[in-house]
């Protein structure tokens, strides 16, 4: 008898596909939803359609950076799935040029869901709530969001999760930097996208936590400038990147445990 043909994962983009603000592994390298995602597929495919996963995503890179260094590999790897998040390093510059950007994310979608692969994308959840940041934001990632579901409706990548009034708008779902989800974040965009795939989710991924959201103080505050905005607005000054030096953590497809690793 022949073995089942794997199940090829791939996920590309940014910090958030890389897994920044979820609980790392042992051994120090990011986690996140889409290590977590691969679990729930390995878990619900078993030994009927082993799974295998790349992620190809860096931290701070911008849209133009994942076509150019990410959206060719993950095509030759012939992936079933695709999760891609890409576009809010753009959308937090200074300035953004919309029709790039959306010509840029075409470039990468188009090839895969043109070869067979279904694709997820990532919108971006309003977080006015959460950072300072959102409703400076917000009409660019509205701009953003339409972009993506121009994406669906043209080349068929799977219908993007209403966040409106959901956990991703909770700031119990963020970390500290309220830029990258925490570990409450990661879990339940890992369920949201695995109940999108058709897997199934026995609760509610989108509900919000029980209870009202920790106070903020003129401490915390404080805190966040000092530790995370104040190293943010350096490097933008300075042209330095988060993600300078970094590769991929997983550049190749390679079979997964229970675990994700």
């Amino acid at each position: 008898m022949n073995d089942p043909l794997p199940l090829r994962y791939v996920a590309i983009g940014d910090s958030l596909s890389e897994g920044v603000g979820d609980e790392p592994w042992p051994d120090g390298s990011a986690r996140g939803w889409t290590d977590r995602l691969a679990s729930l597929l390995t878990a619900h495919y078993g030994n009927e359609r082993p799974i295998h996963y790349a992620n190809l995503a860096v931290r701070g890179y911008k849209t133009a950076q994942v076509v150019d260094t990410q959206a060719q590999t993950a095509t030759d790897m012939r992936p079933d799935f695709v999760t891609l998040t890409a576009g809010m390093n753009d959308i937090m510059r200074p300035r953004v040029d919309f029709d790039a950007l959306k010509s840029d994310l075409v470039g990468i979608v188009e090839p895969l869901t043109s070869a067979g692969a279904k694709v997820f994308v990532v919108p971006i959840p309003n977080i006015a709530g959460v950072s300072p940041a959102g409703p400076l934001i917000n009409p660019r990632r509205l701009r953003l969001n339409a972009i993506y579901q121009y994406l669906a409706d043209e080349y068929g990548i799977q219908p993007l999760t209403n966040t409106t009034n959901s956990v991703f708008e909770d700031p119990r779902a963020w970390d500290d930097d309220r830029l990258h989800l925490a570990p409450l974040g990661h879990e339940r965009l890992a369920c949201a996208v695995a109940e999108s795939f058709g897997l199934p989710v026995d609760f509610d991924v989108l509900s919000a936590p029980e209870g009202p959201a920790p106070l903020r103080t003129a401490r915390t505050e404080a805190h966040w400038w000092w530790t995370h905005v104040r190293p943010w607005i350096y490097r933008r000054l300075t042209g330095k990147s988060s993600g300078d030096g970094r590769v991929a953590k997983r550049p190749h497809l390679e079979p997964i445990v229970a675990d994700g690793r």
